[in-house]
């Protein structure tokens, strides 16, 4: 797979039907290796290995009722009080990130209300705080790392 502009992370992979595999910590399975599967396995391992963001906080792939229509989200990091905190969209590496890939996350998050937004196409990340008082967002240099103080913000 293509190196991705993340730190170095350890995988799990197996073979079956001769279709790459890679094991999801979060949901606990293997599933076929596509180069979005890739960018979204590198993600998690940043939110946990680098942000300190407890396993049992992130969800992975659910659907949600975005204006009477379901739409599905790549990664969603919870508060410990079960409130949003940061929604995660991953795009496979050659999917240049637009404002319409802005427009799509924004979208979901005024469903679902979070504190922050990440969007990677793994070569590019991008990180934003939400302003619900001005309806805007802040670009950031990186997300904050998990603590007990910030778990509830």
């Amino acid at each position: 797979m293509q190196e991705l502009n993340f730190k170095e992370y350890s995988f799990r992979f197996k073979n079956r039907e001769n279709k790459p595999l890679i094991f999801d910590v979060i949901r606990k399975k293997f599933l076929v290796l596509t180069p979005e599967e890739w960018v979204r396995q590198h993600t998690l391992q940043y939110l946990i290995q680098e942000l300190n963001i407890p396993q049992s906080l992130i969800n992975v792939e659910k659907q949600i009722k975005v204006h009477d229509t379901i739409k599905r989200y790549d990664i969603v990091v919870y508060n410990s009080d079960g409130s949003l905190h940061i929604i995660v969209e991953c795009k496979a590496p050659k999917v240049k990130i637009t404002q319409s890939t802005f427009d799509q996350i924004a979208r979901y998050n005024f469903a679902l209300q979070s504190s922050f937004l990440m969007i990677t196409n793994g070569l590019e990340h991008y990180f934003c705080r939400m302003d619900y008082e001005e309806q805007r967002y802040a670009f950031l240099e990186n997300l904050p790392k998990y603590t007990l103080n910030n778990a509830t913000n």
